[in-house]
């Protein structure tokens, strides 16, 4: 089976390679984080003509996440709600598998227990780094999403900078000691931030030295929603073609406002190549799928990558 799907969707022509925080990308189209939570699937992922996966989120101890039901499919908005709540089997277990061969880039998102303290989220972040640093090839910092209570408090300046900054001295110390280059740190951040806070965001990065940012994640808003008020009206992150403009407007703010300081992956609301294109052409340089790749099917990342061609 996986023959057949490098054979179906694979793109192996070298234009499509892209050089970003000193990684190599096959291509510039990604998995969002959320899909392969514990990197169960990373490789075979891969088959479909990833260009990198990003695993998690992953937290120290294992969680349940949420209670159930906690997933919900808005068909005629072609978008999902979730509150998932970052269920996953915990950090230690995932690195068991991550020890096998990788046949794509992969990225680590880390975050938080539900159960400890915001005042305490460094050192649970501080733990997963440790844990996934000889096993992936980036990390991303989720402390956007909607679904762990008092969690997008640490979007605020002073616990973000204080958080980032331990990370990356962190990161410079593992490097050092194991005598490799750093792994890249990027923030997700939420689509909901106001323009004063996403110029807070691009101080953050200038202060803190780390790699980049992933925009966006879900959304908590509800705008011009067509599917029924039972899904519409129940709490979670909204992802899909709803979130697309927004996700857009806040990629080309932080390029436009930092004069391009650092490099962006675009996701949200992206399920034709013409969403990707329009990432891109607003300041990221790459792009990942999540609600889009439920929706269109593996076939929409060669569409991609074939539109970026043609460009």
């Amino acid at each position: 089976m996986s023959r057949l799907f490098r054979n179906l969707y694979l793109n192996n022509d070298k234009r499509l390679e892209r050089e970003v925080f000193g990684l190599k990308f096959k291509n510039p189209v990604g998995l969002a984080a959320g899909f392969d939570k514990d990197a169960r699937l990373f490789n075979e992922f891969s088959d479909f003509g990833f260009g990198f996966v990003e695993i998690g989120t992953l937290t120290p101890k294992p969680q349940e996440g949420n209670p159930k039901p906690r997933l919900f499919r808005l068909k005629p908005d072609e978008a999902i709600i979730n509150r998932m709540g970052f269920n996953n089997s915990g950090v230690f277990d995932a690195v068991e598998r991550l020890k096998k061969k990788h046949r794509v880039l992969v990225g680590g998102n880390i975050g938080k227990n539900k159960i400890t303290p915001n005042n305490e989220a460094t050192k649970d972040h501080l733990i997963c780094l440790d844990a996934l640093f000889g096993y992936v090839d980036y990390f991303a910092i989720n402390v956007s999403s909607p679904n762990t209570p008092g969690l997008r408090e640490l979007q605020d300046k002073e616990p973000l900078t204080a958080l980032l900054k331990e990370l990356k001295k962190e990161n410079t110390k593992l490097a050092a000691k194991k005598k490799v280059k750093e792994r890249p740190i990027l923030l997700k951040i939420a689509p909901d931030l106001t323009d004063d806070q996403l110029l807070d965001i691009i101080q953050i990065i200038n202060d803190t030295q780390i790699a980049g940012v992933i925009a966006t994640n879900t959304t908590i808003e509800r705008k011009n929603l067509k599917s029924d008020l039972i899904y519409t009206e129940e709490k979670g992150g909204l992802s899909g073609k709803p979130v697309g403009n927004r996700s857009t407007e806040v990629i080309r703010f932080l390029a436009d406002k930092s004069g391009k300081a650092f490099p962006i992956i675009g996701v949200g609301g992206i399920h034709s190549a013409e969403d990707a294109i329009a990432k891109l052409e607003a300041g990221a340089d790459l792009v990942q799928l999540y609600t889009g790749f439920i929706y269109e099917g593996p076939s929409l990342i060669k569409k991609i990558n074939k539109a970026i061609l043609e460009k």
